[in-house]
């Protein structure tokens, strides 16, 4: 790193070379741009050894420095605590700005607080952009001013914006612009060198094209079938994949069905940011007075719950899916996290903490939103008194068993264990433990 350097690329959740907002705006602006990732330290210590996930993001810093590299450049990678990497950086080049592009997380924030002191501390810029959302917090709004917490309106009013003002075209970044990055050092880094191994578990490809949009409403619900999920959420999560292209696809098919599933990401990103607190407090919090089980035998329900041996093929299905690739499709997360929440009356915490640690696409402001939604005290939820009823889920979803039957070989035979608890008698315990904890409290907001 000979070259003087005024700009440092701080890449993050948006790891990819094309239609990169922050990267564009460094390139557009600066003259010799230093491309930096940093392994976070207080991220990857929490993480298991093989994280499938670490893998996906060491896969992918490897394609970019290819990239990179063809143009006399490579990444700068780096293991630590994001504030002593930029001091150090900024020290050796006091004079460079940072980019990178915004993340709405409450600990992304404090980082970026953080870097955003530092760098300014030694008379340099930080600039944030919008890249992994539509629209960010704050950009669509009731007429008052506030947040929405009911996503139908919101979603209204940002499709109306996206095809009143169809501005989401790329951010080109082509060979004149890639000649102002500079080489940075530590691509050569290992992964043992950080603490872990290569992950068996394997990302599928990706292929979202017109006949998959078109089709989309009609199959979403199947689980046994591919063509009805997409699987861009890990790609929407790291950014390998711009959010915006895939809009402008989605936008160009008559139904609005998978354009309004990116929405839901942008909503749950907006209550994020207004309301840091979701991740631990429920957004109606009179569902903190919910009594979950705790004890002996609410341990071994939730292990169950884990292992896929509750006695509910659906349930087992999708938890055994999840073990075994990190993904889940949508509509069994519905039921599992329901399953969680209501038969079993354990506290959405807790799955949604192991969600966190399977989901390769997991993201803290979708899954929370998710699961506040499953038990009923999120934003916009389903009301506590809807139970889903996994025995009518399969047969409405998986009428055939074909998913059942690929995950669980033992359907059907002796070897498949029984249910840990009655339908019926479990929706009647819910219902009752939620009515007398939320009594009349439950419709305040």
């Amino acid at each position: 790193m000979d070259k003087k350097v005024d700009a440092i690329m701080w890449f993050r959740r948006d790891l990819r070379m094309d239609d990169n907002h922050a990267l564009f705006r460094a390139l557009t602006d600066k003259k010799s741009v230093l491309p930096l990732f940093i392994f976070d330290q207080r991220i990857l210590d929490k993480l298991p050894q093989d994280d499938a996930r670490v893998t996906f993001i060491w896969d992918a810093l490897h394609s970019m420095d290819k990239v990179m590299r063809a143009h006399d450049s490579a990444l700068h990678i780096k293991y630590g605590l994001p504030e002593d990497v930029l001091k150090k950086l900024l020290e050796k080049y006091p004079e460079a700005d940072i980019y990178t592009n915004e993340d709405y997380e409450p600990y992304a924030r404090k980082r970026d607080q953080m870097a955003k002191k530092i760098v300014e501390a030694g008379g340099g810029n930080f600039y944030a952009f919008k890249d992994h959302v539509l629209h960010a917090p704050g950009e669509i709004l009731k007429d008052d001013k506030t947040p929405y917490s009911i996503y139908t309106p919101y979603s209204k009013k940002a499709l109306k914006r996206i095809h009143d003002e169809p501005v989401y075209g790329e951010f080109e970044i082509g060979e004149s612009l890639l000649k102002n990055l500079v080489r940075g050092d530590g691509s050569e880094m290992s992964l043992s060198d950080i603490g872990f191994v290569k992950s068996s578990v394997q990302i599928p490809r990706v292929d979202v094209d017109r006949n998959f949009l078109e089709r989309y409403k009609d199959v979403r619900d199947t689980p046994s079938d591919d063509r009805g999920t997409s699987r861009v959420g890990v790609h929407l999560r790291f950014g390998t994949m711009s959010v915006r292209a895939l809009a402008r696809q989605a936008s160009e098919v008559s139904d609005n069905t998978f354009l309004k599933e990116l929405l839901w990401r942008d909503f749950f990103q907006a209550i994020l940011y207004y309301y840091p607190q979701t991740p631990h407090i429920s957004f109606k919090v009179c569902y903190d007075d919910v009594p979950w089980r705790t004890g002996e035998r609410a341990d071994q329900d939730f292990a169950a719950w884990c292992g896929g041996v509750t006695g509910y093929p659906i349930v087992d299905a999708g938890m055994r899916e999840l073990n075994a690739t990190g993904h889940m499709h949508n509509r069994v997360r519905m039921v599992v996290a329901s399953f969680l929440c209501k038969h079993l009356l354990l506290d959405w915490r807790r799955g949604e903490r192991y969600f966190a640690c399977k989901l390769l696409d997991y993201e803290l402001a979708s899954n929370v939103g998710n699961w506040q939604w499953a038990m009923g005290g999120g934003c916009d939820a389903a009301p506590y008194f809807r139970v889903f009823n996994p025995y009518t889920q399969q047969k409405k979803f998986d009428a055939d068993s074909e998913y059942i039957r690929k995950w669980i070989p033992e359907y059907g035979t002796d070897a498949y264990p029984q249910a840990i608890i009655e339908h019926t008698d479990a929706r009647e315990r819910a219902l009752s433990v939620y009515k007398n904890a939320l009594g009349k409290k439950e419709t305040s907001k």
